[in-house]
């Protein structure tokens, strides 16, 4: 029988001659985060007039202590009237500020990098929570919740699909104030305490009804050509650096294709993240689709990991970080789309609901950490005496 200490030296020659590239430090910017893993933006459709509450410090704590090193608040409106739903969080008024504080604080105490997502749903707004359908608002949310549908704003009046009311065509004046109201969003982010924003521009939402050509059918400087169609995106990235500290990143979420043959492609993503990357931004969060509607593309196949060629190909072609994304939980795969440059950094969202303490349990899996090292002292104590206790009297667990 092998004998703790054996245990404990076999797990020190391992980690010695891997090279741990899941659990490598990554320097983003001025910002160093202690290993790769990026907790993905997930709504959760519980703030109330947009304020964040102890939900959202308990739901977001819990990652910074399972060893995640960037952990992002999800979609946060820039304005009122582009929220998605009633439940959305908010950084349109410096009433937000304080509630997400207390959450930037903590997630900072526990060693991990604060991020928001900054967001505006354009032609999605007015929408009702997943556990209400995912429909747009209406009489019953009036009767039943005392929520009240509100007009959504778009590059064109098309609707977001079959059902859905038609947005308002965005006028000049109605662009220049989203931009505005992004940049002032920054500056709010830096007082709450955050390190890194990541800009929502994909999964149909206002900046990415602005590119695709399937929602922006506009003839003016904002739509048109692909450079008209990216000039939203690329003014906005602008905007926040103008406010958002130099050493601080930026990011933004792309859907890298509509996976339309008319639609968004590969080839427009690197042409923006280029142009992007000119202006200041740090990296590409690579997703797809979202763009019209609730039904899959045709040609979206999903699988494990199926939007990691699409960040490889961004990566290299625009050169560029990249974060992958969507339907991934193996840390071998992960580990190995990292040490094979593919992508920098992985996020990860329902994986880490369903267990919180993934980036701990990669780490053993992966031979990284097998003593419960990197483990929070408060857990990783009690557990190592568990398996100290396991190992001494030979149980198999």
């Amino acid at each position: 029988m092998t004998t703790p200490l054996e245990a404990d030296q076999s797990q020190l020659q391992r980690r010695e001659t891997y090279q741990m590239t899941l659990f490598e430090p990554f320097l983003l910017r001025g910002v160093t985060l202690k290993n790769r893993v990026v907790v993905s933006p997930m709504s959760q459709y519980r703030a109330q007039h947009g304020v964040a509450n102890d939900w959202h410090l308990v739901h977001l704590g819990r990652f910074a202590l399972g060893g995640a090193a960037l952990v992002f608040c999800e979609a946060t409106a820039v304005q009122e009237h582009g929220r998605r739903t009633h439940g959305d969080l908010g950084i349109w008024s410096d009433a937000h500020i304080d509630r997400l504080a207390a959450v930037t604080r903590f997630l900072s105490q526990e060693g991990a990098a604060a991020g928001i997502q900054l967001a505006h749903a354009g032609r999605k707004a007015s929408e009702r929570r997943p556990w209400h359908g995912e429909t747009p608002v209406d009489s019953e949310d009036i009767a039943q919740r005392g929520e009240k549908p509100w007009a959504a704003l778009g590059p064109s009046a098309i609707p977001y699909a079959e059902g859905w009311p038609a947005p308002a065509a965005m006028s000049i004046e109605d662009i220049r104030e989203v931009i505005a109201s992004f940049r002032i969003a920054a500056e709010r982010a830096r007082e709450a305490g955050f390190r890194v924003i990541e800009v929502y521009a994909a999964h149909g939402f206002l900046i990415h009804q602005f590119y695709s050509p399937l929602a922006n059918q506009r003839r003016d400087d904002y739509g048109g050509s692909l450079e008209g169609r990216c000039r939203l995106a690329l003014e906005i990235a602008a905007a926040i650096r103008e406010v958002w500290p130099d050493e601080y990143p930026l990011v933004f979420r792309l859907s890298v294709t509509d996976w339309h043959p008319e639609g968004w492609q590969v080839d427009d993503t690197i042409y923006l993240a280029q142009r992007l990357k000119d202006l200041g931004v740090d990296a590409i969060d690579c997703s797809s689709g979202g763009i019209s509607g609730r039904e899959r593309p045709q040609g979206m196949t999903l699988e494990h990991g199926y939007q990691l060629a699409l960040a490889a190909r961004v990566k290299t072609a625009a050169r560029i970080a990249t974060i992958g994304v969507g339907l991934l939980w193996d840390p071998k795969l992960v580990d190995r789309s990292i040490d094979q440059g593919d992508i920098d950094l992985v996020a990860l969202g329902r994986e880490l609901l369903e267990d919180p303490n993934w980036p701990l349990q990669a780490a053993r899996e992966l031979g990284a950490d097998g003593v419960h090292g990197m483990w929070h002292p408060e857990f990783g104590w009690w557990l190592e005496k568990r398996a100290r206790a396991v190992r001494r009297l030979g149980i198999r667990k």
